[in-house]
């Protein structure tokens, strides 16, 4: 995965920084808010959630499995059916396959459709060096473009902005990317979208290769689909000559039928909508018929990396549906910015780390930037257990240990600043191993209680200047139970 955003800190300084925004917390508090009620809405519709969310599950896991042998029938499926397969191990690979597929068509601009893929690998930026403009075309991402700003949502890349920052930002910078926006814009959303729909007709109708990526993709057809809610992908995805889709190895599926689980699921869990408005799929080239060459460039970025480690790997059954966002505390307050990455909230602390590796000093900060509420667990709709991967992840910035780093078994070192956390657990692990030892210490913490501060120092004044302290017991519970009932089972 590419680097983070140029000077990033660490998540909890960025974190402090992004609270202190209080037109950012109230831009995002009004989103998520809408965006988590419509969706409880939409999903308590369907009587059979639960069975669906187990079988979306159970699907991915099982082509995560068997995940060499479906990449394998899918670009058979794919090049029978005319198109040409491209595999990248990384973001430079990538980038490069994609800059060549250009520069072959003799273009020098491409739209695109809303891809996290593309964002991942920092394909725009990678163009640009290359000669090659990039033109979003989702209302969003083209917010976020014209505002030379970074996305801070999987599904609502503007997030963080509302109508009048947005309405500023298209009077005073759509004329450098083509068609001025109109005289007098208010920030009305009809105006808002019907100015973006102007600007962005002529670049449709002109283009001659979209870029884009991928929903998912099925293994049996070569069938790539590609949900959306405001038809620029359909015009990407029809109108131009040349299409390349950047996709993902994990967004892969067996079979056509898979599709009707994930269909149900992922609108209501992203939009709240019984079905995506629209709903494209494309299977090769056709003659007369769409784009007349398709290339799929399959891309790693360090998901084998991630399918190695038996309890990050259901970081990549994700679907991006982003519901996780929509009810995280700290999402909802620090925004996406904090995190550093085009992956942002809950899915974006377990899923970074594991593609970028912790070693960075904020990839080694984002497991710990969640409460542990289970909240984006209950709303998953392929149930990754993500407070599982944060503990998991968090043991290993702390612990160090093993870990699989482009295709090899690395011992990675523990993370600086967590000596004093890895004492205390040797500490403790020392003590519960000697009962002896255990049963002195708690004596002498009750016989002293008394002189026991109130706040934590050090490290710790952080911690207890928000909480109070567990008072000590007179007498600890193993001399009260040998006191009270004798030390015998079912004493009264």
């Amino acid at each position: 995965m590419s680097g983070t955003y140029l000077g990033m800190p660490a998540f909890p300084e960025a974190a402090r920084e992004a609270v202190g925004n209080r037109t950012l917390r109230g831009n995002l508090r009004h989103a998520t808010h809408t965006i988590r009620a419509k969706r409880a809405k939409a999903v308590a519709e369907v009587s059979d959630w639960a069975a669906l969310r187990e079988a979306g599950k159970r699907i991915k896991d099982h082509t995560l499995r068997h995940l060499d042998r479906y990449l394998v029938q899918l670009e058979e499926s794919v090049t029978a059916a005319g198109g040409i397969v491209h595999w990248a191990a990384d973001a430079d690979e990538a980038n490069r396959i994609v800059a060549e597929l250009v520069k072959a068509t003799g273009e020098s601009e491409v739209v695109k459709v809303k891809s996290m893929a593309t964002q991942e690998i920092g394909l725009n930026e990678a163009l640009e060096a290359e000669g090659i403009r990039a033109y979003e075309t989702d209302l969003a991402e083209l917010i976020v473009q014209l505002g030379k700003d970074r996305p801070s949502h999987i599904l609502v890349p503007a997030i963080h902005r509302n109508r009048g920052e947005i309405r500023d930002i298209f009077r005073s910078e759509m004329s450098e990317w083509g068609r001025p926006a109109p005289e007098g814009l208010t920030d009305t959303p009809a105006e808002l979208a019907e100015a973006a729909r102007l600007h962005l007709r002529e670049k449709f109708l002109r283009a001659k290769v979209g870029v884009s990526g991928a929903n998912f993709m099925v293994a049996e057809t070569g069938t790539l689909v590609v949900v959306e809610s405001e038809g620029n992908g359909r015009m990407c995805l029809t109108l131009p000559e040349t299409l390349i889709s950047v996709v993902g190895i994990e967004k892969i599926v067996p079979t056509w039928r898979d599709l009707e689980v994930f269909l149900q699921t992922l609108p209501r869990s992203s939009t709240a909508e019984r079905m995506n408005p629209y709903t494209s799929t494309w299977t090769g080239t056709t003659d007369g018929d769409g784009p007349r060459t398709f290339h799929l460039v399959l891309l790693d970025n360090g998901r084998t990396d991630t399918l190695a480690d038996e309890v990050g790997r259901q970081a990549l059954r994700c679907i991006r549906c982003s519901a996780c966002l929509n009810v995280c505390p700290v999402y909802e307050r620090a925004g996406g910015h904090a995190y550093g990455s085009v992956y942002p909230g809950p899915i974006g602390a377990i899923l970074s780390p594991q593609l970028r590796g912790t070693a960075s000093e904020i990839d080694a900060s984002l497991p710990y930037a969640s409460s542990l509420c289970g909240a984006c667990y209950e709303v998953c709709p392929v149930a990754i257990d993500i407070p599982e991967v944060l503990v998991h992840l968090r043991e290993r910035v702390v612990q160090g240990g093993t870990a699989t780093r482009a295709g090899n078994k690395v011992v990675l070192k523990p993370a600086k600043g967590h000596a004093a956390e890895r004492a205390a657990m040797r500490a403790a692990r020392w003590a519960f191993a000697h009962p002896g030892a255990l049963r002195a210490g708690q004596r002498l913490a009750s016989r002293t209680r008394r002189l026991q501060p109130r706040t934590l120092p050090g490290p710790g004044r952080a911690w207890s200047g928000t909480r109070d302290l567990p008072a000590v017991p007179a007498e600890p519970f193993r001399d009260w139970w040998q006191r009270t009932h004798g030390g015998k089972d079912g004493a009264k």
